[in-house]
């Protein structure tokens, strides 16, 4: 009997589950839209879905209440699952997430149940260009001294792209991160590197370090050692692309997968499932407020930086990184243990 009434709920939690999907919504009056943010308060991550929250609102027919809600955990991977298996389906709940935490299936994390092909992409709200930083007393001034001196860097959990990226580069080129796992965000670890707690910082998003820590630019308490990107940060025309790096094939391919990331560095999406329309509906609202004089006037005032990519090429983009060759992804996964 304990079985057919699990069978039973189970079969009513998908039929529900379809259902709420084949309602497709793009009036969204009286509604109120959760905006999951899969970082804590304070960092890049919330800086921008926060400041998204407050214009999107206006782009969207019916004009919905929009709420920011922290959900960190897991190196956003909380979040990327909550959306996949428990988020409503009709457009109320939306989320953005670590642009690492999108390929944690992908590299065979434990604990990533989502699949991130299946999600619906709304967009991301700049095209990153991230750094590895260390702090000016650490005695690592350039790529060459990661091969020859211990850099302590802070970082969240393995699936965050930076943990994986350092270790990969330990095992392509003999650098000597070291990465010291379990800071909730940026502000802790930005926090770790001030206090001494840790001597660097990798998947640093320079715009966003510039909109909150500029007085560390200025003083030049950190120093970048090299930049992920497609290409170089106007800031940063000495720094080294990391894809200048490679010496070989296989090198360029492994450092393409976390150099697309960038392209999606702030995403925004909505679970799967949801109906088409309205999928339309959030995407255009997002490319929307991306072009609102208003957005881009407070985003320049908070120092970020605005260089969208739309939710169509997000989607894409994750497909195309999850047709990567097996053997490729493989060999990634071996050097970042």
């Amino acid at each position: 009997m304990n079985r057919l009434l699990h069978l039973a709920s189970a079969f009513c939690a998908a039929f529900a589950s379809i259902a709420m999907a084949q309602e497709p919504v793009s009036d969204f009056a009286g509604k109120t839209i959760s905006l999951y943010i899969g970082n804590s308060v304070g960092g890049g991550y919330d800086l921008y879905a926060r400041a998204v929250a407050r214009h999107m609102t206006k782009h969207l027919q019916g004009a919905p209440t929009i709420i920011p809600k922290n959900m960190e955990g897991g190196g956003s991977m909380r979040a990327a699952n909550f959306m996949a298996e428990l988020a409503p389906r009709d457009g109320t709940a939306i989320a953005t997430i670590g642009r690492g935490t999108i390929f944690a299936p992908l590299m065979g994390q434990p604990g990533a149940t989502f699949d991130a092909t299946a999600l619906s992409w709304i967009g991301s709200a700049n095209d990153e260009v991230s750094a590895c930083a260390a702090w000016h007393t650490s005695g690592v001034s350039s790529f060459d001294d990661l091969k020859k001196k211990e850099l302590i860097i802070a970082t969240t959990v393995a699936t965050d792209d930076a943990t994986q990226l350092p270790k990969l580069l330990n095992g392509l080129f003999g650098t000597r991160f070291k990465a010291v796992l379990g800071y909730p965000g940026g502000t802790q670890m930005n926090k770790a590197m001030e206090s001494g707690e840790a001597q660097g910082r990798c998947g640093l998003s320079w715009g966003s370090f510039k909109a909150t820590h500029p007085q560390w630019i200025e003083k030049k308490l950190v120093t970048p050692l090299f930049q992920v990107g497609l290409a170089k940060h106007s800031d940063l025309p000495d720094v080294p692309l990391l894809s200048d790096l490679a010496t070989n094939e296989e090198q360029r391919q492994m450092i393409a997968t976390f150099v697309a990331r960038q392209v999606m560095g702030r995403p925004f999406f909505a679970p799967q499932q949801v109906p088409a329309s309205t999928v339309v509906a959030l995407r255009e609202a997002f490319d929307a407020t991306m072009r609102d004089p208003d957005y881009r006037a407070e985003a320049e005032k908070m120092g970020l930086e605005v260089n969208p990519v739309s939710g169509a090429r997000v989607q894409d983009m994750v497909a195309e990184i999850y047709r990567t060759p097996r053997t490729v992804i493989q060999k990634m996964m071996k050097l970042s243990k």
